[in-house]
């Protein structure tokens, strides 16, 4: 399954505070209920005296009732979260999958001197390690032998 990740970012990320489409100022939220957002332009500036509101502008006036916008904001943290997780997980197995392991192959005779036991003992082993190294292969592991 191919998840379009970059698709589900846009989708769960927080949206933009929008533009008033009359002036083209910054929105402020006037109202929140669930995941609908109502933006409006009021024209007021705040600083160290309190509220004053542009020159011709009032609390509530056409300009305001005029760039009231609602949007729907889905943004959702835990989303994000789990995508930022899965991109991780996602990097250590390519990580795993690429490296090489290193199985050292004994011959019978390096088998019988290391362990000191019969041939016949030695080829079972050397068989089970070279189907191990088969097996390990089929798995999808790069295995260098030396």
């Amino acid at each position: 399954m191919n998840i379009d990740k970059q698709a589900l970012r846009e989708r769960y990320s927080p949206q933009p505070v929008p533009k008033c489409r009359i002036c083209g100022d910054e929105m402020t939220v006037q109202r929140i209920y669930g995941s609908h957002i109502t933006y409006g332009c009021t024209g007021a500036t705040y600083d160290d005296k309190g509220c004053h509101y542009a020159e011709g502008r009032s609390i509530a006036d056409d300009h305001y009732a005029q760039s009231r916008v609602t949007v729907v904001d889905v943004s959702d943290p835990d989303v994000l979260a789990l995508l930022d997780d899965l991109e991780a997980a996602e990097r250590r197995i390519a990580k795993l999958e690429a490296r090489e392991i290193n199985l050292s192959k004994l011959s019978v005779g390096e088998v019988m001197y290391v362990s000191g036991f019969s041939r016949d003992y030695a080829e079972g082993w050397c068989a089970g390690n070279d189907n191990a190294i088969h097996e390990i292969r089929t798995a999808g592991v790069k295995v260098k032998e030396s």
